[in-house]
């Protein structure tokens, strides 16, 4: 009897869990609500567009024309520099021992020079004593042309020497030189927003994923903002704009016109992923920050309001 009655209440109680699923699952569910309330835009009529803070000089990153292990670093995140500062070293034991052999190289060719010189006056000086001889028969023909040709010799072996002076001065400048690049300096006035490099660590040449030291003039800071392709006709120079931070719309800044981004760009969605999602194309336009001592860093993202007119009326 219990057999009889088992399957169909099986089926029962399926049915009815299927029911229930179905009608939790048509449920809505409420959008979650922001953790801070964005901002409300303070035009009568804007175009909104999202903004990364950066330096008025574009955030500058550093690298090296010589590879080489890094052994000094004369600076720190956050630390102010001018154009010129050292701001790290790379080992430099190799070059110096360079310079050290070609200034020896120089000495050489110095004092080879001066025998030269020297050796020149002398055959000169024989030239001279053999063609003041009045009488002929004293001295063959010959003979005499030997000693001209030999101050020719001693002529072009002079012209050797002193070109050898010169080759070994060249070689010194260009070790020298090689010394002053191995000291990497700031290209321009501005503070350390990252610093990726350390001593021991070997800093490579060319474009690197992390830049080794990442420079900027933040004194103002700038933020550059994309308007949608769609509303770049809606924005003019030097018209009214406000950012606000994110996070706290309560901090808001009053942005100063700079510039436009002459050429439209693809937009990339800050997913963090290692490759951007593009959207669409935006214009760029860069912004400076007319306020100072607000705790806005370069990086930050900021929600910025330009104000804008809905049409704009040709003529």
């Amino acid at each position: 009897m219990i057999r009889k009655y088992l399957l169909p209440a099986l089926a029962v109680l399926g049915l009815g869990f299927a029911v229930l699923t179905v009608v939790n699952g048509s449920k809505t569910i409420p959008p979650a609500q922001p953790f801070v309330d964005p901002a409300a835009p303070p035009f009568k009529s804007s175009v909104a567009g999202t903004g990364i803070v950066e330096a008025n000089t574009e955030n500058i990153a550093i690298g090296t024309l010589i590879p080489g292990v890094v052994s000094e670093i004369y600076v720190s995140v956050g630390s102010k520099v001018n154009a010129g500062d050292p701001l790290f070293k790379l080992d430099d034991r190799d070059l110096k021992a360079q310079l050290a052999v070609r200034q020896s190289a120089l000495h050489v060719a110095n004092s080879s020079v001066k025998v030269a010189k020297a050796s020149l006056s002398d055959l000169k000086n024989q030239l001279f004593l053999a063609e003041s001889i009045t009488d002929k028969r004293a001295i063959s023909t010959e003979e005499l042309d030997r000693r001209r040709y030999a101050v020719q010799i001693a002529k072009a072996k002079l012209a050797q020497a002193k070109s050898d002076v010169v080759s070994a001065k060249a070689q010194i400048e260009e070790t020298e030189m090689n010394l002053d690049r191995i000291i990497v300096r700031a290209p321009v006035d501005g503070k350390i927003l990252q610093l990726k490099i350390h001593p021991g660590e070997f800093a490579p040449t060319g474009i690197t994923q992390t830049p080794l030291i990442l420079l900027g003039n933040v004194e103002p800071l700038n933020i550059r903002v994309d308007v949608d392709e769609n509303d770049a006709w809606r924005v003019c120079a030097d018209t009214p704009a406000i950012a606000f931070l994110r996070g706290n719309r309560e901090i808001r800044a009053n942005l100063k016109f700079i510039r436009f981004e002459p050429y439209v760009v693809p937009k990339k969605s800050l997913t963090g992923d290692s490759i951007e999602r593009v959207d669409t194309r935006v214009l760029q336009v860069i912004f400076s920050i007319e306020q100072t001592g607000l705790p806005i860093f370069a990086g930050q993202q900021m929600d910025v309001y330009i104000e804008a007119p809905d049409s704009i009326q040709s003529h």
